[in-house]
């Protein structure tokens, strides 16, 4: 079964097109390094839940969005060793300081899953 990587961001809306290019840019080095998948979707019918929520969960806040992004591995192992490639990929090494990230790194949500049912 394929492993995912998942991510919830918040997005102030003004910066959106700033994020679809660094966006594009991440896809191409993570298709390169062994991703099988690479995908970024802006909230389209996300409602503000009673106790849990997409944008609860990033503290959204008004000016905003939310951004969920997955990334697809043929495997655990494969997606660790894309990984570690990635990180060092100096394409990628301005993106990564968080004063240059379009949106607020500290209430990014993400993290390793596995597939328990394929379609």
């Amino acid at each position: 079964m394929p492993y995912i990587d998942g991510f919830v961001v918040p997005l102030p809306k003004k910066n959106l097109s700033r994020y679809r290019a660094m966006a594009k840019k991440a896809a191409k080095v993570w298709r390169e390094h062994g991703a099988l998948a690479f995908r970024e979707c802006v909230a389209d019918d996300v409602k503000m839940g009673k106790w849990t929520s997409f944008p609860r969960a990033v503290k959204m806040k008004k000016n905003e969005t939310v951004v969920f992004s997955y990334i697809v591995y043929k495997s655990r192992a494969g997606r660790d060793k894309c990984l570690a490639r990635v990180m060092k990929d100096p394409r990628l090494a301005a993106m990564m300081n968080p004063k240059a990230m379009p949106f607020d790194g500290k209430r990014m949500i993400y993290g390793g899953f596995k597939v328990i049912v394929e379609a």
